[in-house]
């Protein structure tokens, strides 16, 4: 009780009724509290513990390179082996002619870098986003919060960027609003924190077409669908369409504070002149979150753990969606929106779930969903005893 009493005097707050629950300990698809009550983990730190917690290959090599040395200096001025072997391993897997990485702390920074990177690139100002898209909350990704249904967490904070505009998502309609004053389009190829929407295959296909013809940048925000979230290590792969910009963060650090923007080499080069320094960063690339992650990395390749997503979301799908509260499962791999269209259902059962050892939680733009997105090394069987939990639950609604 002095422990949770302290996080509340002590710690800044995000919204007046945090979760409360205190982490003891977590290993693989759980985590327990003082007590050793054991909840299933099916939000992974909102899609970051990919390969499970507590994972001995990535808590390995992050205490070898911290022996070795931690911060030394800024981003980019010295050769450090885990940023350039992780730079390498993922430029071997980035779709197309993408195959340099700039890194950075975080997804918003990833997206503020992004947006800068393209106005520099292409020396035009418009920005473009979809409508509810949430990309961060730094001033400029919350300037990319689709509008209107983004204004409830933007309006006490305006001005924000000037020369910003939302289009709808899988709209072709709204694709003429794409023009040659277009810096750059920022899209989730699924659209997280709207309750998991899936895009039109055609859809993205003209999205692309559309940035070539009138010269425009596209990013893809790939900070929660990539490191193979949704069956392939980038969710663009699932669809064959190849961006100019990719924001990396959440899974891309194994655990660890890391974000990244990949792009061509000609691309980043323009952060280099004109002026040189074009976005500097102290602790982006931090060589033991760069170990952390290429271990991660390392760790899915080698014991195959993206070819399994596709079966283990779609065995999570079978076992509850004949339920009677759920109305409809909007899937990609393993990231799930269980829809189950009433906010008020929603809230009990968040409350029911904690009583069953069961974390879940909504999704910024859809309070009617609950979000299921496990470690991605969740086994079968520890599937089949959580959704023995989620249908008892939902019993109890």
């Amino acid at each position: 009780m002095i422990l949770r009493k302290q996080f509340l005097e002590h710690v800044g707050q995000t919204s007046p009724s945090p979760m409360m629950i205190e982490v003891e300990r977590a290993e693989g698809s759980f985590f327990y509290t003082p007590d050793d009550k054991r909840y299933f983990d099916l939000v992974a730190g909102v899609s970051v513990s990919n390969v499970g917690h507590a994972n001995p290959d990535v808590i390995a090599a992050m205490q070898r390179q911290a022996a070795d040395y931690m911060h030394v200096m800024v981003y980019g001025e010295m050769v450090e082996r885990p940023q350039v072997e992780y730079a390498r391993s993922i430029a071997e897997l980035l779709p197309g002619e993408l195959n340099c990485v700039y890194f950075v702390n975080s997804g918003a920074e990833a997206v503020e870098v992004a947006l800068k990177l393209v106005k520099r690139h292409t020396g035009r100002t418009e920005l473009i986003s979809m409508r509810r898209a949430y990309h961060g909350s730094t001033h400029g990704a919350m300037s990319m919060m689709g509008t209107p249904e983004g204004e409830e967490w933007k309006s006490e904070f305006r001005p924000l960027l000037p020369d910003v505009k939302s289009i709808n998502f899988n709209s072709f309609e709204d694709l003429k609003q794409i023009t040659e004053r277009t810096a750059g389009v920022l899209c989730e190829v699924v659209q997280g924190e709207a309750g998991v929407r899936l895009p039109n295959p055609e859809w993205l296909k003209a999205l692309r077409e559309r940035c070539t013809e009138v010269g425009a940048l596209l990013i893809f925000d790939e900070i929660q669908t990539g490191m193979g979230r949704t069956g392939e290590m980038f969710a663009c792969s699932k669809y064959g369409i190849e961006p100019d910009v990719i924001c990396l963060a959440k899974a891309f650090g194994g655990g660890m504070p890391l974000g990244g923007v990949a792009a061509k080499r000609k691309v980043l080069d323009s952060f280099t002149h004109s002026p040189c320094l074009g976005h500097i960063t102290t602790f982006g690339g931090h060589p033991v979150c760069c170990a952390a992650g290429l271990a991660a990395l390392n760790y899915l390749k080698n014991n195959n753990i993206v070819e399994s997503v596709e079966s283990k979301g779609a065995l999570f799908e079978s076992l509850i969606k004949d339920h009677d509260k759920i109305l409809e499962i909007r899937r990609s791999g393993l990231l799930l929106a269980v829809e189950l269209g009433k906010s008020e259902y929603l809230y009990r059962l968040m409350e029911i779930f904690k009583e069953e050892g069961i974390m879940s939680d909504w999704f910024l733009y859809c309070d009617t969903a609950f979000r299921i997105s496990p470690p991605l090394t969740i086994s079968e069987a520890e599937i089949e005893e959580c959704c023995t939990i989620i249908r008892r639950s939902l019993d109890r609604l």
